[in-house]
């Protein structure tokens, strides 16, 4: 569960951070016939995709679901969320009892990061991380990780309604 933080503190940490280097993304080209402004996430590359509709799209290094936790399929994006509060989901508290209940957004125990694009297939998000090494890994219960900086690319360029495509 994810709940907003204050918007105008919010807002100031997306400005701030739109700022920030862009070094781990990068326009290639792409053309599998995806919409543009669909996201097209292979979990087996680590990539997350973002269709530019012209035959490139921007490739976004990931983490995803670590064995046992991922998923395929489709998803759209149902919500998003600048520097979100977080509530692990039952099977993450189950695994690991002593989290809280509730994890403040912008705390540095927080792994949200700096935003969460919320993904309306169960308890799934697209979001910033507190732990940037485990970008490029399978470390989540089937979130997808981004950097920080890359999250808040991201954020500014999708929509609520917009089209997610996980595949291995």
């Amino acid at each position: 569960m994810i709940k907003q933080s204050g918007w105008v503190a919010a807002m100031s940490v997306v400005a701030t951070m739109a700022c920030g280097p862009a070094a781990a993304r990068e326009v290639v080209p792409f053309d599998v016939g995806a919409s543009p402004g669909t996201i097209v996430v292979r979990t087996t590359e680590r990539r997350l995709y973002y269709v530019n509709g012209d035959g490139t799209a921007i490739r976004y290094p990931v983490a995803v679901g670590k064995a046992g936790k991922q998923w395929t399929g489709l998803a759209r994006i149902e919500g998003k969320y600048v520097q979100p509060a977080w509530s692990p989901p039952s099977e993450v508290k189950r695994d690991n009892p002593r989290l809280p209940a509730v994890i403040a957004g912008g705390s540095p125990r927080n792994p949200m990061g700096a935003a969460a694009l919320t993904l309306d297939r169960g308890e799934y998000a697209i979001h910033g991380t507190n732990r940037p090494s485990s970008i490029g890994t399978f470390a989540s219960y089937g979130c997808i990780r981004m950097f920080n900086q890359d999250v808040v690319d991201l954020y500014a360029r999708v929509q609520v309604g917009t089209p997610v495509v996980v595949t291995r």
